[in-house]
């Protein structure tokens, strides 16, 4: 703690009327003070003011103006039988309704805010670099922005046009990195030449940063709990969460849930073109949003039961038939109700690439209709407007005929290949390679590594949020605004 920048953070935010929310109240939004649920009203989802700190929970209200009641129960999503082909019960948690339209921005929340209020980050002289490939840069800008800190994005220059017009427009610094979502190495080196040439900056590398699995952790497991709790029947069983490995944030959700539901798996899920975890691979995928190529500091191999690879052009393809007009008659032909089939666009690239895992653990497992899945559609189409015109412009106006294929072999017809279930030597050897990119590249240390097999070190680790609350509530008090 250094408690000469966090009286002078405070006194910042206190003239910047900036309140820090705690997690407790991102989990449970009716613990928020009625004063600020009364500024929640007047501002909309998106509107790059501090007050929407308090929407960083995955209960808002399905709207983007503010009002209508504010919070309500989780977002989700319950994918019908008719299309997944399998009998367990598949349910995805809703991205869209976060700011900036996906969930990393509680990733990034949980990075800069225990930094901010223990002083170990001065918003005055430096800048909050978010190395990413995709939405939690889109996060980070986001959260600096309402905390009234200079942003510094990283993200590969083959990334959505969508992100970095957005990105422009919060007014963050961008640095595009070459190559596409899997280059991941190269974002690295870009922090460490920033390491070398500036002095005023701090880098939120979400792949190392614990406070990116904490939050879903604490926030996303408690979430899926919920949900659950709504939707079971007698003989219901929480039996997976899937989740692409990415920066291993949103899988930690799993590590949440196995502590209540002890036998269900934990599936990661990552691109047949890139299948690091499951045969060391590399390469280019369009996935975008999961990076590769090695395996994050904060991913808690141990627990993770099954991986499974996802062709990204089973993607495309899927983003095609739950979007486009064609596509949409043949859902409701194969008995999709209009109200589901108007809601697919819910599943961004990457939510779909979700969705095609669970389906993968369903038939692996051989579960049936007792079994719930749970999973994440991370952010919405609203994302990837222009891949889908890309798609139209490289193979023309998307057709009955073509929507009848892409359902009966991309959905319907998906098997389990490219599935590896992960014994106690798999998950080790998964876990010893983080040496190479941690240790050798990034300067870590080997002990630290060795502490991460430790089965005790997670949950110690994730228990720390009830000291990082602790820390919002005492830099709250300082500010004086409550």
């Amino acid at each position: 703690m250094n408690y000469r920048i966090m009286k002078k953070t405070a006194g910042i935010c206190r003239d910047r009327n900036i309140i820090i929310p705690t997690f407790k109240q991102m989990k449970n939004p009716s613990l928020i003070p009625q004063k600020i649920k009364d500024k929640l009203k007047k501002k909309g989802l998106w509107d790059v003011d501090s007050i929407n700190l308090f929407r960083i929970t995955w209960k808002n209200n399905p709207v983007e103006a503010g009002g209508n009641g504010l919070f309500g129960d989780v977002n989700f999503l319950e994918i019908p039988s008719s299309i997944t082909g399998v009998k367990a019960r598949i349910i995805g948690l809703v991205g869209k309704y976060f700011p900036t339209g996906a969930h990393k921005v509680g990733a990034a929340f949980g990075c800069l805010a225990p930094r901010l209020v223990m002083g170990e980050f001065d918003p005055e002289t430096q800048k909050a670099v978010w190395p990413s490939t995709g939405n939690y840069c889109r996060g980070g800008a986001f959260d600096s922005a309402l905390l009234g800190c200079h942003s510094i994005a990283i993200l590969p220059e083959g990334m959505s046009r969508e992100r970095f017009e957005w990105l422009e427009k919060v007014g963050s610094e961008i640095i595009a990195t070459p190559g596409t979502e899997s280059n991941v190495k190269e974002i690295y080196d870009k922090c460490w030449e920033l390491r070398k040439t500036r002095n005023d900056i701090v880098i939120f590398n979400q792949f190392d940063e614990f406070g990116n699995p904490m939050w879903h952790f604490h926030i996303t497991g408690s979430a899926i709990e919920e949900v659950f709790s709504r939707v079971k029947k007698n003989k219901s069983r929480l039996s997976a969460f899937v989740s692409a490995t990415g920066s291993a944030g949103t899988i930690a959700a799993g590590d949440y849930l196995k502590t209540k539901f002890p036998d269900m798996k934990i599936t990661a899920s990552e691109a047949l073109q890139c299948p690091t975890i499951l045969l060391n691979g590399f390469g280019e995928h369009r996935i975008e949003g999961i990076g590769d190529k090695h395996i994050p500091w904060v991913h808690n191999v141990r627990n993770t039961d099954l991986v499974t690879a996802i062709d990204d052009e089973n993607c495309m393809r899927l983003i095609r038939l739950f979007n486009e007009k064609e596509g949409k008659k043949v859902l409701m032909e194969y008995g999709l109700k209009k109200e589901i089939v108007e809601r697919m666009n819910l599943l961004g690239i990457s939510g779909v690439s979700n969705l095609l895992s669970a389906i993968k653990t369903a038939k692996y497992y051989e579960m049936d209709e007792n079994d719930i899945i749970f999973t994440v559609f991370t952010d919405s189409m609203e994302l990837y407007g222009s891949r889908l015109k890309e798609l139209v412009e490289q193979f023309g106006k998307y057709s009955r005929e073509q929507a009848l294929i892409d359902m009966e072999r991309y959905l319907l017809g998906l098997k389990t290949d490219y599935t590896k279930e992960l014994n106690y030597y798999d998950r080790k050897a998964i876990h010893n390679l983080k040496y190479f990119t941690w240790v050798e590249q990034q300067g870590k240390d080997s002990n630290d590594l060795r502490r991460l097999w430790d089965r005790d070190f997670w949950l110690e680790k994730f228990g720390e949020v009830d000291k990082w609350d602790k820390a919002i509530e005492a830099f709250n008090k300082e500010v004086g605004l409550i």
